[in-house]
């Protein structure tokens, strides 16, 4: 039984993409002097738990920085396997980790954000730690802690909604191969790994992690993340 990593890097980040008026996708934004998911795959090919380490791009995407990526080493292999949605994407990275790997259905995978670029390995060896050998996975994923509104649909508030119980998502999020491909299969139209485990009847694990471990979906996030990584502490 082995730990691999799967970064699904397929998407244009039309959002962020807009908002900032550069024409890049997302994921390859200059953060911290290199591109955003370079972080995320640095960490994560530093992971001394981790075996492998797949990046899943579109089939025709010009702007994989190869030479950059080569300092990474060969922990780091490249699909070009990408679909039009983050399931796709991500179910075609597992299907292609087997024809590079063989046999690996017991395997572990780690599903991560290229727009999460703040990940230490730190939060890596506490997902490992905490989900074992529990058969419904895990994921990292933090309480909520602001009031949340549900508005209508004039932009007013609707609802205020208890956030008792209530976390916030994040990535890695760690399943068995076998499991997650058949999970995916079966509800292809989720929005991240736990939603199609939990489409199966099973409940993920929730392991804490912090704010730290941000998702980058607008321009000020970018400075925010610039932030996080030149003044992390070298063993956070």
């Amino acid at each position: 039984m082995k730990y691999h990593a799967l970064v699904p890097a397929a998407g244009t980040g039309s959002r962020m993409g807009a908002l900032s008026g550069r024409a890049a996708p997302k994921q390859y934004l200059p953060l911290a002097g290199r591109p955003m998911i370079w972080h995320a795959l640095a960490t994560l090919c530093s992971a001394p738990a981790i075996s492998t380490v797949f990046v899943v791009l579109a089939p025709d995407d010009a702007a994989w920085p190869s030479e950059v990526m080569k300092a990474l080493g060969d922990k780091l292999h490249v699909l070009r396997c990408g679909g039009d949605a983050r399931a796709q994407s991500v179910a075609n990275g597992l299907r292609g980790m087997s024809e590079v790997l063989g046999e690996i259905a017991d395997d572990w995978v780690l599903v991560h954000d290229a727009a999460r670029p703040c990940l230490s390995v730190a939060m890596i060896d506490r997902l490992i730690a905490e989900v074992g050998d529990d058969e419904a996975g895990g994921l990292l994923a933090v309480p909520v802690a602001d009031t949340l509104k549900r508005c209508d649909e004039h932009g007013r508030v609707r609802q205020t909604v208890a956030r008792d119980g209530l976390w916030q998502a994040q990535t890695p999020q760690m399943f068995r191969h076998r499991l997650l491909l058949d999970a995916l299969d079966f509800a292809p139209q989720v929005t991240d790994e736990a939603s199609a485990i939990e489409a199966l009847g099973l409940s993920p694990r929730l392991v804490a992690a912090d704010i730290s471990n941000l998702k980058v979906t607008y321009p000020l996030d970018l400075q925010l993340a610039e932030w996080i990584l030149r003044n992390r502490a070298p063993s956070a």
